[in-house]
Order: C-alpha cells, then structure tokens, then sequence
C-alpha cells in the first residue's frame, strides 16, 4: 500500500502539476484531469496552481534569487531549505507577472485549491492509514507510520532531489551553460524526471527526456493514457533539434 500510495502521489506530480499544469507538454481530458489532481492531494507538495505557478518561475528565472529553490544557494538549501524561510523578494514579485489564466480557467486546479487541505488530510493521511487497517485488519499504528508518514518522507526527499542532486551532480550533454544535470539516481527514484539537463533544454518535451520510455515511468503512464483516449497533443523535441543542440552547447557526454 506505501509503495502504492508512492506511486500514485508521485504520477499527481510528475504526470499532473509538472508535465500537463505547468508546461501544458500534452493535453489531458477531465477525467485523468480529476484523478491527477486528486493524485496530486496524495502528495501533499502544495495545491496545483502554486506548484506550477513556483515551477514556471523556476525554469524562467533558474538559478536566480527569483527561483524558489535557487541551487546556487547550496544544496541545503536547493533541497529542503527554501521551504523553511521567507521567500525573496523576486520570488513573489516576478511569479506574480506570469502569465497564469490557464490556471485560472480550469476548474478542476481551481477546486482542488478551494478544497487543498480536505483533500490533503483524506488522501495524504487518512486514506493510506484507513485502508490497510479496514481491509487486512493491520494496526493503525503501522498503517499510519509506514503507508502515510514514512512514504510520505520518501516521496517528499525523492521529489526534493530533483531540486538538487539534479542540478548539481551529472553530466550535460544538452546544454553545459547551464545548472541543470542529467542524473540516473533521481531519474530512478522520481519515476523519469532526473534527465534534468535534458528537461531545462527543452521544457516543452511530454517525455522531459531524448529517450522516451527509457525507464520513463510517467512517460509510459501519459502514453497509456494517450492509448485510452484521455490524453492527446504530446508535444515532442525532435531528433533533428536534439542533435543539433547537442553538437552547439552540450558538454560532449552521452
């Protein structure tokens, strides 16, 4: 059930607030809308419209003092220190000039922040806990400790790493001018989202890799859906792009 749970809060962010809310990388119809947002409530990592508002701020101002988690700063605070202190300034002021009334105009992000903290404490916390102790008759104290707090901590650090492991350690064949890392470990652990390098080259890319279904667990998820006729207009870098920007700014690597 933890490792369940895992999964399906990582698809809210990977699948829902990252690759369909915050860079529109494919189209999704209102029922894997729904259900990626009540994912994303499982994950507990702010509502969806903050989530995509910080993210879009983040790759336009990437590593500056107005990205959220500014990985100049250290990997301290790239990982979990910016949630501890006071946003800068340049934070606030330059999010607030984004362009966000696709948000605005669907009512699914729009519910799911009018009802965050309900939907939160229920898929977060109350489900994960209720269900192994309904179902198998397992002790409130385990369910509680394993499939909502511990999973809960393990999905939170993998997610952070991808804030900074990812933009520290790896190689970049995409672009070497920048931050950003290719970076296997967290590409394991976040379900796909560790090409980093790759992802901040070409934002727009459903896939946030070259290498598509190259141990892409969301990319496989948001093809499925594709496949079930509730996903369509997987925006895709293509080959020719790739290799072109490979050969002008990457660093070399494979």
């Amino acid at each position: 059930v933890a490792y369940f749970c895992f999964l399906l809060s990582a698809l809210g962010v990977t699948a829902g607030a990252h690759r369909l809310w915050s860079h529109r990388s494919y189209k999704a119809k209102l029922p894997l809308r729904i259900f990626l947002a009540v994912a994303n409530s499982m994950a507990f990592q702010n509502d969806i419209f903050e989530w995509s508002r910080d993210h879009r701020v983040h790759h336009k101002y990437s590593e500056t003092d107005a990205d959220p988690h500014n990985a100049r700063r250290g990997f301290f605070f790239s990982h979990i220190g910016w949630l501890l202190v006071r946003k800068h300034p340049d934070v606030i002021e330059k999010g607030r000039k984004l362009d966000l009334t696709d948000l605005l105009a669907d009512p699914v992000v729009q519910f799911q922040r009018k009802y965050y903290k309900i939907t939160v404490v229920l898929m977060c916390f109350a489900i994960p806990t209720l269900v192994p102790w309904c179902a198998w008759e397992e002790s409130l104290w385990n369910a509680y400790f394993l499939a909502s707090i511990l999973r809960y901590t393990i999905s939170l650090n993998i997610s952070w790493l991808v804030n900074s492991a990812a933009h520290m350690y790896g190689n970049r064949p995409y672009d070497k001018h920048i931050s950003p890392r290719q970076n296997p470990l967290v590409t394991l652990g976040a379900i796909g989202e560790g090409f980093h390098n790759y992802h901040h080259t070409f934002p727009f890319d459903y896939s946030a890799s070259e290498f598509g279904l190259n141990f892409n667990p969301t990319t496989w998820f948001i093809d499925l859906m594709c496949w079930l006729g509730l996903a369509t207009d997987r925006k895709r870098a293509t080959k020719p792009m790739i290799k072109a920007r490979k050969a002008r700014t990457g660093d070399g690597s494979t």
